[in-house]
């Protein structure tokens, strides 16, 4: 019988030469390994080989150690709440980095002073007191103190203080730092505003501010005056506008108060005005709460007296804002030669004299009876049982 095709297997080619069983048991002998190419066992090879795994190994470590780094550098800080941090001026980052950590604001100096030389290059943290939100990251911190956005505080000056007054603000001002000049500006030459400064700012830089303001304000505001005025420079504006400022404190009023004296100036008449008269008797230091206006008062004669001299006095007596001159430059177009308080923190305002005197008789009718019912006040507190 035949069987299908590729069944036949082919046959062992030469004699089957047995063997006994022990030689079957015994292991046959490895074969030898292939011999190494010269090129292989060669020294230059061998030291690239390390060189190059040595490189690897290098790299990976780096990636992790640059990826571990780049997490904590951006990653959320350690600090629970929101506070408050001073980069001194001319402060290194090494030691603004150990302040940092010092303070519990970031948890590795060392991340941070890398990661921020990363991203300044060649600019510089900036001086100032900062304030870090809670779990601010390293990358928050760096590029607010390069922003230079530091806290701000404030220091107002009201309108209508003399320049001593203001002086003696400064003085107590807690986060300002370093001396007051020997000499102070001249009077009006300081603008009142509230400026903002960062901690450590100087008080010298203040005034300066001060008076570069000022300086700014009087410019702009002579060159929009009205053409007719009867003032000779910018500083005859600013000595009546330091009247005006202390006349009255309604910005609705300045204009009007401005018009009567510009009035008053045309008709060739004294301005008398009562702050004048505590400005020749007390100077910069201001009268005393105490201290009322005698007749004697209005009739001593000093060189910022209105009602004794005509015209101007020498020297502004307080500093004027900036709206106080510009109702200056630009007064109410009226008839009015008068005003006297009228009871409710404004004035009444007059054109003639008689119709000022009915104004006068009117307030003086007011203020008795204020004064009435403050006694009056006064006397059923007296009265009153003590409690128990």
């Amino acid at each position: 019988m035949f069987g299908r095709a590729g069944d036949n297997k082919a046959a062992p080619s030469g004699p089957i030469v047995p063997v006994s069983p022990s030689q079957a048991l015994k292991p046959e002998r490895a074969p030898q390994p292939p011999r190494r190419s010269r090129r292989a066992r060669n020294q230059v090879v061998v030291f690239l080989n390390f060189v190059l795994s040595l490189i690897i190994f290098i790299a990976i470590v780096g990636i992790g150690i640059f990826w571990y780094g780049k997490t904590e550098f951006e990653g959320p800080g350690p600090l629970d709440q929101t506070t408050d941090f001073m980069v001194r001026d001319g402060a290194a980052l090494k030691q603004i980095a150990a302040g940092l950590e010092r303070q519990g604001i970031v948890a590795n100096q060392r991340i941070f002073s890398l990661g921020a030389q990363g991203i300044l290059g060649d600019d510089t943290l900036k001086a100032g007191e900062y304030e870090i939100k809670a779990h601010a990251s390293m990358r928050d911190i760096v590029e607010l103190m390069q922003s230079g956005k530091s806290i701000l505080h404030s220091f107002t000056v009201p309108e209508g203080q003399t320049v001593q007054q203001v002086f003696d603000r400064l003085r107590t001002a807690e986060m300002l730092v370093g001396d007051l000049p020997e000499e102070m500006p001249a009077e009006g030459a300081l603008l009142p505003e509230t400026y903002k400064f960062s901690r450590g700012t100087t008080r010298a830089e203040i005034i300066a501010q001060m008076l570069n303001g000022q300086t700014r304000a009087l410019e702009q505001v002579w060159a929009r005056r009205a053409p007719d005025l009867p003032l000779a420079s910018p500083e005859e504006l600013v000595i009546l506008a330091s009247i005006v400022e202390k006349e009255t404190a309604r910005a609705d009023e300045r204009p009007r108060v401005a018009g009567v004296f510009i009035n008053r100036l045309n008709r060739g008449m004294r301005l008398q005005s009562d702050p004048t008269i505590i400005y020749g008797l007390f100077g910069g230091a201001g009268k005393p709460s105490d201290r009322p206006i005698y007749k004697s008062d209005v009739e001593k004669p000093t060189p910022y007296n209105t009602y004794v001299i005509n015209g101007l006095p020498p020297t502004p007596i307080a500093n004027p804002g900036r709206e106080a001159m510009e109702a200056v430059a630009n007064p109410s177009r009226t008839k009015d030669l008068y005003f006297v308080a009228d009871g409710t923190g404004g004035h009444a305002f007059a054109e003639t004299l008689d119709e000022h005197n009915s104004n006068v008789a009117r307030w003086r009718r007011l203020e008795a009876e204020q004064k009435q019912a403050a006694e009056a006040a006064a006397a059923a507190e007296e009265d009153e049982p003590e409690g128990n």
